[in-house]
């Protein structure tokens, strides 16, 4: 019988930091950064894990983050979800008793996201010319955990972003608004989401603010 080979992902980097993102902004934090992605957005700021990465079995990862003092991790990208091995990553990861979180961009069908993960979905909006790209079907997928993220630019994304709100009835969700640095000022927004009322959490990229990865 000949040798099976273990799974393997790409990855384009694994490190320990603080979360610079999301409601555990702030944490002690495990990142898996997975290589590729099919999304080319106007103000990525991860190019570098746009494309190939070094290939990683799921013992070398688990060894890796093993090592960092913390119990959760965020696997992020580029687009993890490309890569099928990352579904079986996860389960192992939540098996160790780690709190997995899994930043997405939103253009992949989530049906396939383990039971116990958390998923911070991205919803593109016009600035970052790949709206058109969107999975909308995840939404009906998302549990009450989960998170939306909007990345804004200027108004017309944030208008397009409160009627998104509004048309799939997200106001009950974990919605963050994350303005683009040296874009949008997190003043404006913050003027425009009180002007409205708007349902939903000013979020500053915490990680850029303190100078870590």
């Amino acid at each position: 019988m000949g040798k099976v080979n273990p799974p393997l992902i790409e990855i384009s980097e694994i490190f320990y930091s603080i979360l610079g993102e999301s409601t555990y902004q702030g944490l002690p934090c495990g990142f898996i950064r997975v290589a590729g992605c099919n999304l080319r957005c106007s103000y990525c700021d991860t190019k570098y894990a746009q494309e190939r990465g070094e290939k990683y079995s799921l013992v070398k990862i688990l060894s890796v983050i093993s090592d960092y003092p913390t119990k959760l991790i965020e696997i992020t990208g580029g687009e993890p979800l490309l890569q099928d091995n990352v579904y079986k990553l996860i389960r192992e990861l939540i098996k160790k008793k780690y709190k997995v979180l899994v930043e997405t961009n939103g253009s992949i069908d989530l049906g396939k996201l383990p039971d116990g993960v958390i998923a911070i979905m991205d919803i593109k909006c016009p600035s970052s010319k790949m709206h058109d790209k969107m999975h909308w079907g995840n939404i009906n997928k998302l549990k009450d955990e989960d998170e939306i993220k909007f990345v804004l630019s200027d108004l017309k994304d944030y208008t397009w972003a409160k009627n998104i709100i509004k048309k799939y009835s997200l106001s009950g969700k974990k919605i963050l608004l994350s303005p683009v640095l040296n874009k949008l000022s997190p003043k404006k927004l913050s003027k425009w989401m009180l002007k409205d009322g708007l349902n939903a959490r000013l979020h500053l990229q915490l990680h850029k603010i303190i100078g870590v990865k």
